[in-house]
């Protein structure tokens, strides 16, 4: 037998192998850990799939902006949110957002009234606090009316930033920019009374805001 046949019968064998072990470890690793993988929330288009009665643009690039409107003020204005249509229970979600100087906005989770988002969901605060050196829960990262984040790694305004959500049952992690900013258990906050399910909201304040890149990967 040549060398060449063996050496190919051995890379067959390994090959193999390797397909035995990631199969095992697949399955050793639980279903909760096969999850679906990351979907687009926005098609680049429209809106479709969002609900909405404020003047939110999708833009080139499947950058989606809030243009506010002469006269708009304030954050109370619910139905000028950006909601989903569905409600989510369990998720990771993953976007990139950026602000003007003084710019302000937020992501909603698991909010059951679209009434009043901030007494039947949870924010995660979008901010320009960048620098701030003493910074609590309305600061950028944190968690509205229950934690502040570990660190203030928002950028400047005009830039980029990426937030990476995950939420499973009563756990909450939040990802800004790379660095772990909070790791809650909500069962242990004063949001404990929020609904296992609900819908992902932006918040409109009356100030520009862009999105890009909205995806979410839906957990079991």
């Amino acid at each position: 037998m040549g060398s060449t046949t063996v050496s190919i019968q051995r890379e067959l064998v390994m090959n193999k192998m390797i397909g035995i072990v990631t199969a095992v470890l697949l399955a050793a690793a639980g279903p909760e850990n096969q999850q679906a993988e990351f979907k687009p929330m926005f098609n680049g288009k429209d809106l479709s799939g969002w609900q909405t009665e404020g003047n939110w643009v999708v833009e080139e690039g499947n950058v989606v902006t809030l243009k506010p409107r002469e006269g708009e003020t304030g954050w109370q204005r619910y139905q000028d949110y950006l909601t989903t249509v569905r409600k989510y229970s369990d998720f990771v979600l993953d976007l990139e957002f950026k602000f003007n100087k003084k710019g302000n906005s937020g992501v909603f989770m698991r909010v059951g009234d679209l009434k009043n988002h901030v007494t039947s969901g949870f924010e995660v605060q979008i901010l320009d606090t960048h620098g701030k050196k003493k910074f609590g829960h309305h600061d950028c990262g944190g968690v509205i009316r229950t934690s502040a984040p570990s660190k203030m790694v928002v950028k400047p305004a005009g830039q980029w930033n990426r937030y990476t959500i995950t939420l499973r049952g009563d756990h909450l992690v939040v990802v800004l920019n790379g660095e772990k900013i909070q790791d809650l258990d909500l069962s242990q906050t004063g949001l404990q009374d929020r609904p296992a399910s609900g819908y992902i909201s932006f918040q409109d304040e009356a100030k520009p805001i862009w999105y890009r890149n909205v995806r979410i990967q839906e957990l079991k």
